[in-house]
């Protein structure tokens, strides 16, 4: 499966690293938000690059049997939000933080409904990796080739009314999987930044 012809032979980390460094962060100190992160893992795997994401069980406290990037809330011990994604990532999938090369972040993103403000990593990882799931956070390791999140047919938007407010929120599809929600939004910017789509 793909739609992104050999775009992928000739993107490597060098290339997303200056993608994300191009840009200036944009930051969240929202009062009353929680600092949280996440980590967008990435690899190549047969001349496609693939995102991992997880399936959120039902005994999480939030988000619950969404499909997310591995993160979680900030905690003091954390040197730094940067820290957070690792550690997290490291709880949630058994992904060593050794095992991460971070290229660069994204904007802060607040969510809608949870009242955290999230900040993404985009990490390269090796391929292949034994993922270790933590059963009582995540049902499932999913890992998403790209060309199917640039294939514009797995994509779709709608104004919602959320509050006092209108918002989009993004949709993308994998197989009967649909991501959506702040992950839909950091994927959307991710993809814009990098692939200028």
């Amino acid at each position: 499966m793909s739609c992104g012809g050999d775009l992928f032979t000739k993107i490597d980390s060098v290339d997303i690293r200056q993608a994300l460094s191009r840009r200036e962060k944009l930051s969240d100190q929202s009062a009353g938000y929680v600092p949280a992160a996440v980590l967008l893992p990435i690899f190549e795997s047969e001349g496609d690059l693939h995102l991992v994401f997880i399936k959120r069980t039902e005994t999480v406290n939030y988000h619950k049997g969404q499909i997310s990037f591995p993160g979680g809330r900030w905690n003091p011990e954390d040197a730094s939000l940067m820290e957070t994604a690792l550690r997290e990532s490291w709880e949630e999938i058994g992904l060593a933080p050794t095992d991460v090369e971070v290229l660069g972040e994204l904007d802060d993103f607040a969510t809608y409904t949870s009242n955290f403000v999230i900040s993404p990593f985009v990490g390269a990882i090796p391929y292949p990796y034994q993922f270790l799931p933590n059963p009582e956070e995540v049902e499932e390791v999913i890992e998403v080739p790209l060309p199917v999140l640039l294939n514009k047919a797995n994509y779709s938007e709608e104004e919602l009314c959320l509050g006092d407010r209108w918002i989009v929120q993004h949709f993308y599809r994998y197989g009967d999987r649909v991501i959506y929600g702040a992950t839909a939004r950091i994927l959307k910017q991710f993809l814009e930044t990098v692939f200028g789509v």
